[in-house]
């Protein structure tokens, strides 16, 4: 995957216009920034496109305007967090294409970064219409994808451009697609997966696809009690979709014949309440009582779950173990996640993370810095680990 598109390094920049497609659909609150996560991910393409020379013109969306201009999805706001994070000045023009755009883009000088209003404001942005890329495209020379987030979208901004100009994946992209390439399409063996999260029914195409690509697949949080309750045992008032055991008994025999071992809970930590510190208590998964829920993994399954860590190579985690937002029942993703980020350290494992609720757990768990890499791409993460091709990354490998 990675040895199939250029990158920056072969990319001459010095006074070419550089369209740069990043992701700054970043929270906001009354106005300010509240995570400039994604603004950092992308600052070293910027740098690197500026020091050589190029003029650096980025192209980004936020919110769902539906591509009507509306001032609550401005992007604007944005220009001051950017600011702070690159420590220089940064231009803004009320417009993506057209006039105000070629005008704005006229004044750079080489090195300087101009950001462009929200592509959303534009229909043909979402619909990747060939016009509208075209008008993006008359505005640059080369066009660098940043933006892996946004990758799963065919949209103008994302995958038309590819088409219309030189194309190359910016550090941030290429980063991505190295660990993940690295993670699951030649990965060191024994390969483990870790997934949790509510339900099955979400991760149906994920959990087919890793079956077929994992040595170990560790599943947890509510839809481990789908496929405990397939098998038989109790899982008394817990969240289980109860109209997809059938489903849970099929990838089950499908693990076995593509010999990937399957481990689910063998004790859990149960309450009657879902709230943080309700009375709980452990127990073995077959003396789970009619009225409890299960909220956790118990020690016995974190310790079978670290002892199959100690002889894994790669991890690929998305999705807690358990309730992990309501304490005691993030006992269970807390410790699992200090052993992966140990074993990385100590240079035995490499393990990438990705999915909104994994992010947050494993930085919960103090975890999330140690990783070898933590993707902040969301369903762009969820799709590739799907098997399913991404519109943004194919179009740079044409």
């Amino acid at each position: 995957m990675t040895s199939s598109f250029k990158t920056l390094d072969s990319a001459d920049l010095d006074g070419k216009r550089v369209l740069l497609r990043v992701d700054l659909n970043v929270p906001t609150e009354n106005g300010v920034v509240t995570d400039k996560t994604r603004i950092e991910r992308v600052l070293p393409t910027i740098e690197d496109i500026s020091k050589k020379g190029g003029k650096v013109i980025l192209l980004a969306h936020f919110g769902r305007p539906k591509g009507e201009r509306k001032e609550e999805d401005s992007l604007k706001p944005i220009v001051s967090a950017i600011e702070e994070t690159a420590k220089r000045k940064i231009a803004f023009a009320d417009d993506c294409v057209g006039d105000v755009a070629g005008a704005a883009i006229a004044q750079l000088k080489n090195g300087d970064i101009l950001l462009l209003e929200n592509t959303r404001f534009h229909k043909g942005e979402e619909k990747n219409d060939p016009a509208f890329a075209a008008q993006l495209a008359k505005l640059g020379d080369i066009y660098v994808n940043d933006a892996f987030s946004a990758a799963h979208r065919a949209h103008a901004s994302t995958e038309g451009l590819a088409h219309l100009l030189p194309a190359y994946a910016g550090r941030t992209m290429q980063a991505e697609l190295q660990a993940l390439s690295e993670a699951l399409e030649h990965p060191a063996r024994p390969v483990m997966a870790i997934v949790g999260g509510a339900k099955i029914s979400t991760k149906l195409d994920l959990l087919g696809n890793l079956i077929r690509k994992v040595d170990i697949l560790v599943i947890g949080g509510g839809m481990a009690n789908t496929f405990l309750a397939a098998e038989g045992k109790p899982v008394g008032k817990s969240l289980c979709e109860h109209d997809l055991l059938e489903k849970a008994r099929a990838i089950l025999a499908d693990a076995q014949s593509s010999n990937c071992e399957i481990v689910l809970p063998i004790d859990a930590t149960v309450a009657q309440k879902f709230e943080a510190h309700a009375p709980s208590h452990i127990v073995a998964i077959e003396h789970v009582g009619e009225s409890d829920m299960i909220l956790d993994v118990g020690p016995k399954s974190i310790a079978h779950i670290e002892s199959l860590l100690a002889k894994a190579k790669t991890l690929v985690w998305n999705g807690p173990l358990g309730a992990f937002e309501l304490p005691p029942f993030d006992e269970g993703t807390n410790a699992v996640a200090q052993t992966a980020a140990r074993l990385t350290v100590e240079g035995k494992l490499l393990s990438v993370a990705g999915g909104g609720d994994t992010v947050a757990a494993l930085n919960q768990a103090h975890a999330a810095q140690e990783f070898s890499y933590l993707s902040t791409a969301g369903g762009a993460f969820l799709e590739w680990l799907e098997g399913k091709e991404l519109p943004g990354v194919a179009a740079l490998t044409r």
